[in-house]
């Protein structure tokens, strides 16, 4: 006979590896350069990289932005090709981070465009993974690291 142990221990799932912390499934360091980037140099990054945006687009764009989308393109523009030429935005690179591949190269070109274009789209970034890796990441096989 079937007990309730037996039927609520198969309704929790089977047995899973819990991880210390964000990276750790992926090789990467708990701390320092290569680590995974926490949540606040993320959105302080995003929040530099958002202003300058704005300001950009203001001082050159300024007769097209009339709803704003401007900032929007701008921020796309700059992501692609921060990102592809060097890894990083001017957020990413006050804040001391970095876009690699998973086995640590650059993202190139083609992914930070594809990325870029998924972080302008606001949801894909909101989700995100054990590894805080957001839909837009993992949809390129990136993840944004920590570099000091």
């Amino acid at each position: 006979m079937i007990s309730r142990q037996d039927l609520g221990s198969w309704l929790e799932g089977g047995p899973s590896r819990t991880h210390q912390y964000p990276g750790e499934r992926l090789g990467r360091p708990m701390e320092g350069p290569a680590s995974v980037a926490r949540f606040v140099p993320r959105f302080v990054g995003l929040c530099i990289d958002w202003l300058l945006a704005m300001v950009l687009a203001t001082v050159f764009l300024a007769q097209w932005n009339q709803n704003g989308l401007m900032n929007l393109a701008v921020l796309f523009v700059l992501n692609m090709l921060m990102v592809g030429a060097f890894g990083r935005t001017m957020g990413h690179w006050l804040m001391g981070l970095q876009v690699q591949t998973l086995n640590g190269r650059p993202a190139g070109f083609g992914k930070a465009a594809i990325r870029s274009l998924l972080l302008c789209l606001v949801i894909p970034p909101v989700i995100y993974d054990q590894d805080q890796r957001g839909l837009h990441d993992r949809a390129v096989g990136t993840i944004l690291v920590r570099v000091r």
